[in-house]
């Protein structure tokens, strides 16, 4: 299977992300006000903010789809005028350097439903990362800082794993994604057969 990423690959990737802008434009307000209740409540939430890395690659499968998903749903938040501005763009970089690499971990071969839950996890210790250098939660005691790393985490592996997972099994049931890709390995195969 061709592993390089061709200008289709690249606009659907980028469709994927502008879909998930807007979502995640959606989802500042709703964060914003689960965060009144304290008990890091809008933690549980946070993960959707992984997912276009994680449904991109799931229906792309190819090296830099996830990077390429978070940046650009990212992008598509800031200038939809996403409430925390510039430090959205590093905190996609960030966050798809994160899947990412957990997709490497695997040579980009594996697709399960456990490969997508690391993929959320990665993706949460790179937000982590970067709420300790911009100082979020630098000033948290201990036993807080544990609950919201435990609840964030909890929330991705739900959204940005399983959610995900399952949203691209429902897509490949209707039959979209076969445009995108053939669904077995056996289509590889053949496409390849073809090209010679």
């Amino acid at each position: 299977m061709n592993k390089k990423l061709s200008l289709s690959d690249i606009l659907i990737t980028i469709v994927i992300a502008v879909v998930f802008s807007v979502i995640y434009k959606l989802w500042g307000p709703l964060y914003t006000a689960l965060s009144v209740f304290g008990i890091h409540l809008d933690q549980f939430i946070y993960g959707m903010w992984f997912i276009a890395a994680t449904v991109a690659f799931l229906i792309i499968r190819k090296p830099g789809v996830a990077l390429l998903a978070e940046l650009a749903a990212a992008q598509g938040e800031f200038l939809f005028g996403g409430q925390w501005g510039i430090s959205l763009l590093i905190y996609g970089l960030v966050q798809g350097i994160g899947c990412e690499l957990v997709f490497a971990m695997f040579r980009y071969k594996s697709y399960t439903l456990i490969v997508m839950c690391l993929a959320a996890i990665g993706a949460t210790i790179g937000s982590l990362v970067l709420d300790i250098y911009y100082g979020y939660i630098t000033e948290l005691v201990w036993w807080n800082l544990t609950l919201l790393i435990a609840i964030r985490t909890v929330g991705a592996v739900l959204i940005t794993g399983i959610f995900a997972y399952y949203l691209v099994k429902a897509l490949e049931k209707t039959g979209v994604t076969k445009y995108v890709r053939p669904i077995h390995s056996k289509h590889y195969e053949s496409l390849e057969e073809e090209a010679r």
